[in-house]
Parts: C-alpha cells; structure tokens; sequence
C-alpha cells in the first residue's frame, strides 16, 4: 500500500425501531475512514497522481471492510458513498484526485458490479470536522428508498498535513422509505439509472 495510514476506524450502524415501527430486518450501514498523510500537504503540485494511486487502494480496501462489517456477501451490499476531509495542509483538489479518478473501481469489486455512480462530498477542515458521505443504490440512482447519508467523523483528525478517506457501503435503504419511485425489485441495473 502507498498510503501512509495512520489509523482505521470502521463502524456499524443499525436502526431497529423508527417513529414507533419496529425495522425487520434492521437497515444497517457500514462505514470505514482511513486517516492517512497527504503527500502533497503544504506543496503546491501540478501532478496529483500520487493521490489516485492511492484512492485507488483505499476504494478496495475500506469497501472490503464495510462489507465484512454487515457480514454480508458483496452482492448483497445496496447503496454506497465516499467522502473526503483534507486537512488545512492540502486543498479541496486533494479529495477530488483520491475519490474521483480511479477509487471507484475496486469499490464497485468489493459490493460486487455498482452500475450507479458512487456519490461523493469533499470539504476542507481540522480535527473532528464532519462530513456526510451521501448514499445511493449501486446499481440504479432513481432508487429513491436508497437517498441517504451517513455522518463520518474523526476526533483527532484530520490533521493539516492529512486527509480522512470514508467509503460507507449498505445492505437495505431508508427506515420506512414511502415516497415512491423506482422501487429495488424493479432494478435492470444496466445503464445505472434504472
């Protein structure tokens, strides 16, 4: 791994009763950050490839975490997100090059296919910043029940010379999701749209 990898975190989200209703089976997200150093913090640099190479590492690597956090097989993983917090070091640029140009691939190996395109949110911030990775089906983003994000935070990070990589991967939709559209049993999955 190219990355320098200061910590992991994963975590387990698990919603069994909303307003009163009982959740059967419980909607569960799974969320996993690697804290790790920027290469480029502090530098101004044409050349961002360091930080593909490694956002490709990353996608494999903590979409394979959050599947085996639902302990599920990756075919049965429904929705997913990636984000990025770049410390006061780096620039927004810096999220751009590790989420955007080759993550998505081994993210898509790990929950098996993921037509869709994998939503995304990068910001800038010191330690303990939140950001909510924004959550759609893998396969079809009309899948309105799938609409979500989930809270990523790191108390002690990042710091300004790192960036805070989180992929949230799920294997249900929304509690109680009533507002219609397409629904996952009419998935075709071919085109990522519907």
């Amino acid at each position: 791994m190219s990355a320098t990898i200061r910590k992991i975190i994963v975590q387990v989200d698990e919603v069994h009763i909303e307003m009163g209703q009982p959740i059967t089976p419980p909607t569960r997200r799974a969320l996993a950050m690697a804290v790790i150093a920027n290469p480029y913090a502090g530098r101004y640099s044409e050349n961002l490839d360091e930080l593909i190479t490694i956002g490709e590492e990353l996608g494999g690597l903590l979409g394979d975490k959050c599947v085996q956090a639902l302990g599920i097989a990756p075919g049965a993983a429904q929705s997913y997100g990636k984000a990025a917090i770049v410390g006061e070091g780096g620039e927004l640029e810096h999220a751009a090059a590790i989420l955007h140009p080759k993550l998505g691939a081994p993210l898509r190996k790990a929950v098996e296919k993921g037509a869709a395109l994998v939503p995304s949110a990068k910001k800038i911030g010191g330690l303990g910043t939140a950001v909510d990775v924004p959550l759609g089906h893998k396969d079809a983003a009309f899948v309105r029940s799938h609409f979500d994000a989930m809270e990523a935070r790191v108390s002690d990070a990042p710091r300004a010379h790192e960036i805070v990589v989180a992929v949230v991967v799920t294997d249900s939709g929304r509690p109680l999701p009533r507002i219609g559209g397409l629904q996952v049993s009419e998935i075709v999955g071919q085109d990522g749209l519907r």
